[in-house]
């Protein structure tokens, strides 16, 4: 039980905060703000390319509703249909500004 609280709370942190890692420091888990550039929240598909380039790699569509992954260097976009519901931050990333 106290593992799904601590995920829930995570999980809204960081929906609500729009540019932010999180990273674990000491055991805990906590949000730190990113200087990464990366996708933001309902961009569709082309618009990732367009900006970012072609990816690293592309997974293969998953689940109902469709779920779709695409690596590039330093993060991973995640996409409901075509669009971007969730950026993750590789850690060790070099700094970018957006």
């Amino acid at each position: 039980m106290r593992a799904r609280t601590l995920l829930a709370l995570l999980l809204g942190s960081t929906v609500a905060v729009a540019s932010a890692e999180t990273i674990v420091v000491n055991g805990r888990v906590m949000v730190a703000p990113s200087s990464i550039a990366h996708p933001r929240r309902g961009e569709t598909m082309h618009q990732v390319e367009a900006r970012f380039g072609a990816p690293e790699r592309r997974y293969p569509t998953v689940g109902k509703p469709p779920i779709t992954r695409w690596d590039y260097p330093g993060f991973s976009v995640f996409f409901e249909f075509t669009r971007v519901v969730h950026t993750v931050v590789h850690s060790g990333s070099p700094s970018r500004s957006s």
